[in-house]
């Protein structure tokens, strides 16, 4: 099943060290079968708050994304992106092809002591 490295980071002054940090990411993630989705391009809130620019990553699954994650590439360049950028990132797994939401609304109504 396929995972996502997503990212919220938000703004920053432009600094050399996060200019080092974009170029060098995709040779970190692309032995794990990592490629971007998203990166940084300009979104539309619809709901709530959500300042800064966002980051996906897809991964062949959630075992290659850790990977990339703790893998000394990574985690040689993240201080060049950490010391000047602050913000959210996450690992989460998609759905399955055909993935039906029946199946989770039935079991909330279940918990909740709702009969259909």
């Amino acid at each position: 099943m396929p995972a996502y490295a997503m990212a919220r980071l938000q703004d920053a002054a432009p600094h050399p060290d996060i200019a080092e940090y974009i170029e060098r990411l995709p040779a970190t993630f692309e032995p794990y079968g990592g490629h971007f989705l998203v990166h940084a391009t300009a979104h539309e809130t619809l709901e709530g708050t959500w300042p800064g620019a966002v980051v996906m990553i897809a991964f062949p699954g959630l075992t290659e994304a850790r990977a990339w994650w703790n893998s000394p590439a990574y985690r040689a360049i993240a201080p060049l992106r950490s010391r000047h950028i602050d913000g959210d990132i996450i690992l989460v797994e998609g759905v399955p092809e055909g993935y039906d939401p029946a199946g989770t609304a039935k079991a909330m109504r279940e918990a909740a002591g709702v009969a259909e």
